[in-house]
């Protein structure tokens, strides 16, 4: 017989991380697929929100780390707006975590570190795509990974200047538990300075 899960506030720790900690484990425990994927929405200058999938390289003390192109549509956004919201889901546990915060570029040493780790092709494939503009077909593409192997061949990729990290500071976490009726728990994490508050919200 399955249990259903419950969260009850007794059961919660102060610091919301060690719950995201725990959660995201027990992801990966169920082996769900790419249980780092999450969701990220951000507001442009227009006040037009968009939304896409990217992945959490990172989550600490000081936030949540994601990396991407710094001239694509997502960058933009954060740099008229510095605020996002992310939202894992992990549909196999009926869990969610809705993350709001500010955002803010890592540091170059931090990017460099985290580049130097990715696959050769996603090195290269950062350098030949124009994040976000548009292309007359994949050739195009194929044309400027092909320019960027032949660039770089024989030596380590380097970082692109236009490439790097992101984190997420937040400022209210809230953990998401599904259940029978659609009378889910719902605990949220709001930051009051230095300490958090918790709070249990009606589903």
């Amino acid at each position: 017989m399955t249990t259903e899960r419950t969260l009850e506030m007794a059961d919660t720790p102060a610091d919301p991380q060690v719950l995201f900690d725990r959660w995201f484990g027990e992801a990966r425990a169920r082996a769900i697929a790419q249980p780092e994927a999450v969701t990220l929405a951000t507001v442009d200058d227009e006040g037009r929100p968009d939304a896409r999938t990217v992945l959490m390289r990172g989550a600490d003390q000081a936030g949540f780390r994601f990396y991407t192109n710094y001239d694509g549509g997502k960058a933009r956004a954060l740099a008229a707006n510095p605020h996002a919201a992310m939202l894992f889901h992990w549909e196999p546990l009926a869990r969610q975590v809705r993350i709001r915060g500010s955002v803010e570029r890592l540091s170059a040493a931090e990017s460099d570190a985290y580049f130097a780790g990715r696959p050769r092709l996603s090195q290269l494939g950062a350098w030949a795509s124009p994040q976000s503009e548009v292309i007359d077909d994949r050739d195009v593409l194929e044309a400027r990974v092909a320019e960027c192997t032949a660039r770089f061949a024989g030596v380590d990729v380097p970082r692109p200047p236009h490439w790097g990290g992101y984190l997420l500071r937040p400022t209210s976490i809230e953990f998401w538990q599904g259940r029978a009726g659609r009378l889910h728990d719902r605990i949220r994490y709001r930051r009051d300075g230095d300490q958090w508050l918790r709070e249990r919200l009606a589903p």
